[in-house]
């Protein structure tokens, strides 16, 4: 069975409640062997809130009071991560499982955070890209967390190339697709409609197409991004490469919120989570949907095995 690390979250938020409540249910208990990386009386009080058993192996990390103050909580957060990554990179777990942390929270005391996945990118050196995997849509995104304005000055044709590649190696490893079929996002309305709304996707995205299939991938585009999900969602692709944030994670979590993971790519480890973040506004109410943190640890599980 597989044995899988999962980092508590922050106690601030839905991160301990959504945990406990995932690991009771009989599906998780009988797909993989789970190790919390967190704090156990935190753990506790969060089953004792659900009325369900807490029955798993515990990682005890640091000490923490039951309402800490926001840099300590996302320090442990983050700390819970960490070792829980290693876990991974020195094979006492062969994957990673990461309940939701709030960004704000942890940069309070980790200058520069910005997110899981580029925290673990810098953690392994490895180079990476953040997948949104529903059952009816999978979006690969070639930035991750950029504001809008830098988004244009950041993409590369290299980058974009390197994200379809690593979307096509990865879905025939992980999910058996022996041809994947990768759609590339246009940046701009319609594409750019021949340079009429900018020469981005001529300039950049129409070479990184290039470059692709010039490596093998089986690629397109760059396609008008309001049709292409409509597309996409019906089974014509495989994946899609949205070129920022938004434009990927709000389809993918409009079709399909409870399901859909976030999966990080070029890992040395399996790494997922939910798609959705601590939910301070209802934490510790009892009623956070553990869902995707169910989505979340079963397709960890699956992943682990595909490649152990």
């Amino acid at each position: 069975m597989v044995r899988i690390a999962v980092s508590m979250g922050d106690p601030l938020g839905i991160g301990p409640e959504v945990v406990v409540a995932a690991l009771a249910t009989p599906t998780v208990r009988n797909a993989a062997e789970i190790v919390v990386h967190g704090d156990a009386r935190t753990l506790q009080r969060a089953a004792a809130l659900r009325g369900v058993p807490l029955e798993c192996e515990i990682v005890q990390i640091g000490s923490l009071e039951p309402d800490p103050a926001p840099r300590e909580a996302g320090a442990s957060a983050l700390e819970y991560v960490r070792r829980a990554a290693r876990a991974c990179m020195d094979g006492r777990a062969g994957a990673l499982c990461t309940a939701p942390l709030s960004k704000q929270r942890v940069a309070l005391g980790e200058r520069g955070f910005v997110g899981h996945t580029e925290y673990l990118a810098a953690l392994t050196g490895a180079r990476v890209a953040m997948m949104m995997a529903g059952p009816r849509l999978r979006v690969v995104l070639a930035t991750n967390h950029l504001s809008l304005a830098e988004v244009t000055r950041s993409l590369t044709s290299g980058q974009i190339a390197f994200v379809a590649g690593l979307a096509a190696r990865e879905l025939r490893q992980g999910w058996d697709i022996a041809a994947p079929r990768i759609a590339v996002c246009g940046l701009n309305p319609h594409a750019g409609d021949g340079g009429i709304f900018g020469d981005e996707d001529e300039r950049i995205v129409a070479p990184a197409v290039a470059q692709a299939k010039a490596a093998g991938v089986d690629a397109t585009g760059p396609w008008p991004a309001d049709g292409l999900f409509p597309r996409a969602a019906r089974g014509e692709f495989d994946a899609v490469v949205a070129l920022y944030h938004d434009q990927g994670l709000i389809p993918a979590k409009l079709l399909d919120f409870q399901s859909t993971v976030n999966v990080t790519l070029g890992l040395p480890f399996t790494r997922t989570s939910p798609d959705h973040g601590t939910a301070d506004d209802i934490a510790w109410k009892g009623n956070a949907d553990p869902q995707p943190m169910i989505s979340a640890l079963l397709l960890a599980a699956r992943l682990a095995k595909h490649v152990s």
